[in-house]
């Protein structure tokens, strides 16, 4: 029998007062991050260089110290008149206070057109530092402003106003951007050594990667643009990592896996050490094993291996070594190799030292203190669905929670590393910002958001646990029409993804959820989420339970969650709806498709139909490649499933979707012609696997207007 937990009243509801109309969908969806999000302190940042803290206020740069008292300001007007008179010598028209960076000098630098300038608060005065230049994916080196970038496929740097060419790369040859589509905890491509002599960038050769056909129906005569994308079991792009030598003006390459161009392994996690040796971690292609290696600069070969992590499912570093300030070359390695998140101190030649004993993930890495003696950490616990700051003390290994109220919480270092800036939201509170002590004692509150909801009509919001059927412990949310009738019983919509990296349910403002969703329940729905096994921040036995059943495990525990719904007096069993978008997708077609008759009506947008169809590097993780997982690939191709389908199923897909890409959801469509099923299909054109900007507001009516038609309301 399944168990039901809510939380306390005081933690779990949110109950607005009587407001004076309820929430459009134009307002839902284009307000969502405008006029009815929390406001905040605008650009709130610590000086690099001591303990004070700035922000921006009606064009005002503000600048206090840990208590709040005002050391200084520069306004708009200021900024404006000290413009270098180099640089065109009349005061430039800048509408609104740019976008600031503290350096350690006590000064700021600031953008204008295509240039960086310096200003100095102290005593007024402005330069211009560097230009721009044209390209893509600009990244400089603080000390020396020495700026690298990308233009077209190829590495480009700019080195005293001087441009360089890095490399000169064949078509399908691309250096300098993100390689393994973003994954591993890949954002960028290229990486500067700290003291800005040598530039480490990645490369991808795709040449032997599939051209994959995107067709722009917008000009007067279609257009195609070719997308290298690698699909499970095929060949993948080959992966490398250039060293570029500032003062030789020469390009060296990683010595990986005897410097063959090959597919068989991942080059992530890029990190320059205190010795200026670069360290990488290598994970072979079958994402069991990872070899964390240290390699020369100059030559490129390997120095030595530091260690070596592997697991029966799969590894997936996401983060690089932190070396730890002040010491012989020690540093952290996060890893969840213990079942959690936890740090694990090295030393230079990777001798595990220690280890923490955390039983729950960790969120992000906030930055050491100055002395190396302490490291802070945002982290998933105690309850999962909270965020807290945490400080590790690196002598003991010992971790100390600093964050009090319940809640999610997001961390940001002093230079001393002796405060932190708190900001933090709970499902009763849009967010207040605080400076507290690395102790955690509150010395300043900086800033209190008003409810910018409190006009509108909006119902109750419950945090909530549920017990899958092995007893694993769920957390949902659930959403309620305002002032519900106690006699009249309301139609439910599921609103799903439960895939790996998301969690849809956490203890924030709004308990996480978009304001679609109250626009929703405001339409007299009842709105249900849940994460089930699979979904981010439980741990890795949470998360590794779908390893090769991608939809299986899942759906169970949203069945759960369905049981948990219908047992609920106001739910009309016969009337609940789901949708979910991308992986959500996926999840809302196999629920219509697999569990026939649990669902009157589903909405899959941007949907996995057949994982076979769907990159290397994330499905090969999840399910191994379809050579050694065909049941498993078999068992998950949703076409197999399309004579089951009860209700009415909707699939919405953007026609130049590069992530889940078209094929899907016409291969569904074709199985369902074959079949003589019935499905509704619509296409965003010029849109690719989101539908964003104006047209979202298109897209949710869409979805909720379908909803509403075959829920019967």
């Amino acid at each position: 029998m399944k168990k039901f937990l809510s939380l306390s009243l005081s933690l779990s509801l949110l109950v607005i007062t009587t407001a004076a109309q309820s929430l459009s969908i134009e307002e839902a969806v284009l307000g969502q991050y405008n006029e009815f999000y929390p406001e905040g302190l605008q650009a709130l940042q610590w000086l690099s260089a001591e303990d004070h803290y700035s922000y921006i206020d009606e064009d005002v740069l503000l600048i206090k110290d840990t208590r709040g008292k005002l050391i200084d300001e520069v306004s708009l007007d200021e900024l404006r008149k000290a413009f270098p008179k180099q640089s065109g010598g009349e005061a430039p028209e800048m509408k609104s206070f740019p976008g600031i960076h503290w350096l350690a000098d006590g000064t700021f630098r600031y953008r204008y057109n295509e240039a960086w300038y310096i200003h100095n608060p102290i005593d007024g005065s402005a330069n211009k530092w560097t230009d721009i230049p044209q390209g893509d994916n600009h990244k400089l080196h603080e000390a020396t402003g020495n700026m690298a970038f990308t233009r077209d496929n190829n590495v480009w740097v700019n080195l005293n106003e001087v441009e360089q060419q890095v490399t000169d790369l064949p078509e399908g040859v691309t250096a300098g951007q993100a390689i393994a589509r973003y994954e591993f905890g890949i954002t960028e491509g290229l990486f500067w050594s700290e003291d800005g002599l040598y530039l480490a960038f990645y490369e991808k050769d795709e040449r032997n990667v599939t051209e994959y056909p995107l067709v722009d129906h917008n000009s007067e005569t279609s257009t195609m643009r070719s997308l290298r994308y690698p699909m499970a079991g095929q060949q993948s792009e080959f992966a490398a990592c250039g060293i570029y030598n500032l003062a030789k003006r020469s390009v060296t390459y990683l010595n990986v896996n005897e410097r063959r161009r090959d597919d068989s392994y991942y080059i992530t996690n890029l990190a320059w050490a205190p010795d200026g040796s670069l360290t990488a971690a290598l994970v072979n292609r079958q994402q069991n094993e990872m070899r964390l290696v240290r390699f020369d600069a100059d030559s490129g070969e390997p120095l030595d291996v530091l260690f070596v992590e592997s697991d029966e499912k799969y590894v997936e570093p996401e983060n690089p070594p932190l070396f730890i300030p002040r010491s012989k070359g020690d540093f952290l390695w996060i890893s969840e190799r213990d079942g959690f998140d936890n740090f694990y101190r090295y030393d230079a030649n990777g001798q595990l030292l220690a280890k923490t004993d955390l039983n729950f993930p960790i969120a992000s890495f906030i930055g050491f203190d100055e002395k190396g003696r302490k490291a802070f950490f945002e982290a998933h616990g105690p309850s999962p669905i909270e965020t807290h700051l945490y400080v590790l003390d690196l002598r003991s290994m010992k971790t100390t929670k600093v964050s009090s109220t319940e809640g999610t919480h997001s961390g940001q270092l002093s230079a001393s590393g002796r405060y932190l800036i708190d900001r933090f939201s709970n499902i009763e509170t849009p967010g207040i910002t605080r400076i507290i002590s690395s102790n955690g004692k509150i010395t300043t509150e900086l800033h209190r958001s008003e409810n910018p909801l409190a006009d509108r009509e909006i119902g109750e919001t419950e945090l909530l646990t549920i017990n899958a059927d092995d007893g694993t412990e769920l957390w949902a949310r659930l959403i309620k029409p305002k002032e519900m009738d106690p006699d009249k019983s309301y139609p439910a919509v599921v609103y799903v993804y439960n895939g790996p990296h998301v969690q849809l349910v956490s203890n924030r403002w709004m308990a996480g959820a978009p304001l679609w969703m109250h626009h929703l329940a405001a339409e007299g729905f009842v709105v249900f989420t849940l994460d089930g096994r699979g979904s981010a921040h439980r741990g890795k036995d949470f998360e590794q339970a779908v390893f090769r059943q991608l939809g299986t495990v899942e759906m169970e525990d949203q069945l759960a969650g369905v049981g948990y719904l219908r047992s609920l007096p106001f739910v009309d069993p016969e009337r609940i709806g789901v949708h979910g978008w991308s992986f959500g997708g996926f999840m809302t077609s196999s629920l219509m498709l697999r569990k026939p008759g649990v669902f009157k009506v589903g909405v899959a947008g941007g949907p996995v139909i057949d994982w076979r169809l769907y990159e290397v590097m994330y499905t090969e993780r999840y399910m191994d490649t379809p050579q050694e997982n065909p049941q498993g690939f078999e068992r998950a191709d949703l076409t197999n499933y399309i004579e089951q389908l009860e209700g009415a199923l909707m699939l919405i897909h953007g026609d130049i979707d590069d992530i889940v890409v078209m094929q899907h959801s016409m291969k569904l469509i074709k199985a369902a012609v074959d079949a003589g099923v019935q499905l509704d299909f619509f296409v965003y054109p010029g849109h690719p696997h989101n539908v964003r900007g104006k047209d979202r507001v298109h897209l949710m009516t869409k979805v909720i207007n379908y909803l509403k038609a075959h829920l019967e309301i």
